[in-house]
């Protein structure tokens, strides 16, 4: 009752499941010295769709989340609030309608459900995986704007990716192969260059050696960050396979082991870390829909891909300054909660991770990200129309453009631009691409 001190927004129903389960996995390790009715309430409130209402601040991640679990303890113990199909209500009235009691509180209770890192990990694993999502749509619509501009192929050639030795860059620079393997606007550069109908002369003159980085860097830029992720993977599955509660009651050595295992500081540095990759996504989504904006970068799109009359429509205008305003609360929010750690606890927790801050920041950063990838991808649709493109693309990219253009018809003339973006926006966050 004295940790449930949380302020601010009820956090998303989501990231709380998540945190359930987390805990439930953590307690089910056997360390924690609860009593067995415990996890099968938890359970219960899983399988019931019954989720504890937990406000967003309040962890500094050392003793754990013990705020936010606080609360969620609060509510196993048959007091506080929770959200049932959307509705928020009293903990019993949703006990009540569900036949279930609240748990029965012994000797180690009270400790062992509010110390540990299950809140921050549960909501890094639900990062983990639309950070996943999200890098591999960035692959998917840097290979559409390579097929816009109608690149030379050796970009993301085996050859070249080869000698750079990161595994990352190697695997973005694979998938784009396997995505565009079919199209029919990516050229190679040694049958252009050595075409005899062309001079040198006029090749140099008429043609683009090299396109900018935002195009032809996309393997080097995206391969950091999908091994940034695989590397926040292996760390969150160890964490959420972990028992993180102190103290450890072992039966192997018959002890108890007083310790720091509920310190956060895994989770918050990789979240840190996770946080930055998507921001710096989200600086390539914005300059490649700058690309697309400027007319005098593109040399073959209008003004804001305005497909319409200028001065009378302005396309995509508006929409590129919300992704710049989006792009740039992004790297606000990048600074590392990992760093911010301010004692307390009269001064017992003298240094913390802010666990919690660094996941739940990068959970708004990967929902501004999607924000950011959405309106790129309405600009890429338009600017396929405008080209007239389509027939000649990959199967691969031409499906995408199928299905953003199933959810918003092509336009001349200017439309109200929100619904659309939040229409994709959320068609993104729900369909999860395959590697």
């Amino acid at each position: 009752r004295s940790h449930a001190s949380g302020t601010g927004d009820p956090v998303k129903p989501l990231y709380v499941r998540a945190a359930l389960l987390t805990l439930l996995n953590q307690l089910m390790k056997g360390f924690s010295g609860l009593h067995p009715c415990t996890v099968t309430l938890i359970t219960d409130l899983l399988n019931a769709g019954i989720t504890p209402l937990v406000p967003g601040h309040g962890g500094v991640g050392a003793s754990g989340d013990l705020v936010q679990l606080a609360h969620i303890a609060l509510v196993l113990i048959g007091e506080g609030e929770v959200f049932v199909d959307g509705n928020r209500m009293p903990t019993r009235e949703a006990f009540a309608a569900r036949g279930l009691e609240p748990a029965g509180i012994y000797i180690r209770e009270g400790l062992g459900l509010i110390n540990g890192t299950s809140f921050m990990t549960g909501t890094g694993m639900v990062n983990l995986i639309h950070a996943t999502n999200l890098i591999r749509w960035s692959i998917l619509v840097s290979s559409m704007m390579n097929e816009i501009v109608c690149s030379f192929d050796d970009y993301f050639s085996k050859a070249l990716n080869a000698v750079k030795l990161h595994p990352g860059q190697q695997k973005v620079a694979e998938a784009i192969r396997n995505l565009l393997h079919d199209s029919r606007l990516i050229r190679k550069r040694e049958d252009h260059f050595f075409n005899h109908n062309n001079h040198y002369e006029k090749y140099i003159a008429e043609d683009k050696v090299q396109e900018y980085y935002s195009l032809r860097c996309t393997p080097q830029i995206i391969g950091p960050i999908l091994d940034t992720a695989e590397q926040a993977g292996k760390v969150l599955l160890e964490e959420v396979n972990s028992s993180s509660d102190n103290p450890v009651v072992s039966r192997e050595h018959d002890n108890i082991f007083h310790g720091g295992n509920f310190h956060g500081d895994y989770v918050s540095f990789e979240m840190d870390k996770l946080k930055i990759a998507m921001t710096k996504l989200s600086m390539l989504f914005e300059r490649q829909i700058n690309y697309l904006m400027n007319n005098r970068l593109n040399e073959k799109l209008p003004p804001f891909v305005n497909l319409g009359v200028p001065g009378v429509n302005f396309g995509m205008q508006g929409a590129q300054f919300t992704a710049t305003s989006t792009t740039a609360e992004n790297q606000t929010l990048s600074y590392p909660s990992y760093l911010h750690s301010i004692p307390n606890n009269n001064d017992n927790q003298d240094i913390v991770s802010m666990g919690t801050n660094a996941a739940q920041l990068t959970a708004q950063v990967i929902d501004n990200t999607y924000q950011v990838l959405a309106i790129e991808l309405l600009s890429i649709v338009q600017a396929i129309d405008c080209l007239k493109i389509e027939p000649r693309m990959s199967s691969a990219t031409r499906e995408a453009y199928t299905g953003i253009r199933q959810l918003v018809p092509a336009f001349v003339e200017d439309t109200v631009k929100y619904v659309e973006i939040n229409r994709i926006k959320d068609y993104l966050c729900s369909q999860f691409l395959k590697p």
